[in-house]
């Protein structure tokens, strides 16, 4: 087991993750273990600092989350943030209450003294509150750094054991520091240095790869987006040959996208991409079923299946590698810590009993946005590393209701409308992600002298950076009247276009 600069003990925050790709960011590797990992592991893994992370729980509730007591006497720095902050108050004998009222939202710090945290902060900086319980009184030791004007205890210290606590999420963007705040831990209290970045994790990643398969081949499935794209680069660069790229036709795909694919491994990578057309078997199965999780679950069973078919057709195929990123994790299954499930990812969960594969998922433990540093560190042309993401069950999750081959048709038709008139006008490199959603919702027209009853498409366009959080993209009216007017005059069976205007939280960027 590795060393391990900075590690982050996870109390359930669904803003967890974001603490490592802040400090990942400022150059310093850093990992996250559930806060129940055994305190043997924490040692072996030598962290120069821990963090204790926010969570859902109370500290002074029964079924509150506590880490072995040892992480307190390791003798390394802590910094606490929320949940963590309080846990080390009352670990150390002082008192954690709930607050008259929730505290959520923005706060200005006050800062007492210069220390050096806040070094290169400056007071009066705007941070993140969310929070219902409160520090009442600080243990022996410890030190009000900062306060705001809800919180008397907004930060914390303890000098001489180099524990640290901050009342607010220095992790999420709306501290406008919180970047700075945590690169002053590990930097001046941990005393890390800024060596990490994506061109060391990938080579870790070439190495970890060529150890882990050895002379055995790697079947992996590759949808043309960026993620099965970078991760058939990293595979290939690793063991060559012994890759074996397929790609799934499951009838769930944008208009063109078979043969774009094919031409993008085939042209820019120098892969043969080995194509299966799977569009029946996918569509039969969707059949009658409107339950989105029930959909999702269908559309990852079915593609195992077809991979497993296809790797019989293979001599030495024991490894089975998918694109899986950590927002597809946390969203699906509590793998980390005690954070709430949201939906469930086909390509999350591991393998069913039956297959044979291991699995390789070199991308796990990173955000979409590492992924594009990633691909361009490893060769990938700009236009394919800048596709917006496209989900794994593709189109079956933008249907609501059934999933047909008439509907799926309508769609994409939609879909193509949409995205020429944001390339058009430079909008789609300005968004993170643009798509259109069947609603299956009809709604009277009028279109010339006649009555209409057709179908309703929704628009949905979002700017994020990782895809953990995303606010409605603000597009110029002009340009939505010209979507709307052409999928309206351009897609037999649609009458009606509407604009998602909500973000993520508390909608999903995806409508199922």
């Amino acid at each position: 087991m590795k060393d391990v600069p900075i590690l982050v003990l996870d109390f359930g925050s669904q803003y967890t993750q974001l603490i490592a790709r802040k400090m990942r960011e400022n150059g310093v590797y850093c990992e996250i273990v559930p806060y129940s990992e055994p305190l043997e592991a924490i040692k072996a893994r030598a962290p120069k600092g821990l963090i204790l992370s926010g969570g859902p729980a109370s500290v002074y509730a029964k079924d509150a989350y506590y880490p072995d007591s040892g992480v307190f006497d390791l003798g390394i720095p802590m910094l606490g943030i929320c949940y963590g902050m309080q846990l080390m108050t009352q670990h150390f004998g002082g008192s954690v209450v709930a607050a008259s009222h929730h505290e959520y939202g923005k706060a200005e710090l006050t800062l007492e003294g210069n220390h050096i945290l806040f070094a290169e902060t400056g007071c009066g900086q705007i941070v993140w509150m969310s929070h219902g319980d409160k520090v009442e009184h600080l243990p022996e030791g410890f030190e009000k750094i900062a306060t705001s004007a809800n919180s008397p205890y907004a930060a914390i210290a303890h000098e001489e054991k180099q524990f640290y606590a901050f009342q607010f999420h220095p992790e999420v963007y709306h501290t406008e520091q919180g970047s700075r705040l945590l690169k002053n831990f590990a930097k001046y209290i941990c005393g890390c240095e800024s060596t990490w970045n994506m061109g060391s994790f990938a080579k870790e990643k070439i190495e970890e790869i060529r150890a882990k398969v050895g002379s055995k081949k790697v079947l992996c499935g590759v949808s043309g987006g960026v993620d099965s794209s970078v991760v058939a680069a990293l595979l290939a660069e690793a063991i060559g040959d012994q890759l074996v790229p397929v790609f799934v036709d499951n009838g769930l795909l944008r208009a063109n996208e078979r043969a774009q694919v094919e031409a993008a491994f085939k042209v820019r990578l120098g892969v043969e991409l080995i194509t299966v057309d799977a569009s029946d078997i996918f569509l039969e199965r969707l059949k009658g079923i409107t339950e989105p999780e029930q959909k999702r679950k269908i559309i990852g069973e079915t593609f195992i299946e077809v991979f497993e078919k296809e790797a019989k057709k293979h001599n030495g195929i024991e490894f089975l590698a998918q694109g899986t990123l950590y927002t597809d994790v946390i969203e699906s299954v509590s793998v980390k810590g005690p954070s709430k499930t949201i939906k469930s990812h086909h390509n999350v969960g591991g393998l069913p009993e039956w297959m044979k594969f291991d699995l390789i998922e070199p991308l796990r433990e990173i955000f979409k946005d590492e992924v594009r540093i990633l691909g361009l560190e490893l060769g990938l042309p700009k236009e394919m590393i800048n596709r917006h993401p496209f989900p794994g069950p593709g189109l079956g999750i933008r249907i609501m209701g059934e999933v047909n081959r008439e509907d799926l048709e309508i769609l994409r038709k939609a879909d193509v409308v949409m995205l020429e008139e944001l390339r058009a006008t430079g909008y789609y490199e300005k968004t993170w992600q643009a798509f259109t959603v069947l609603l299956n919702v009809k709604s009277v027209g009028v279109m010339g002298d006649n009555r209409t009853y057709d179908n309703t498409v929704c628009v949905r366009i979002v700017e994020a950076t990782d895809g953990m959080t995303a606010t409605f993209a603000h597009i110029p009216h002009d340009i939505l009247e010209n979507i709307s007017r052409r999928i309206i005059n351009e897609v037999d069976g649609i009458n009606r276009v509407v604009y998602d205007i909500s973000s993520k939280p508390p909608a999903t960027i995806e409508w199922e």
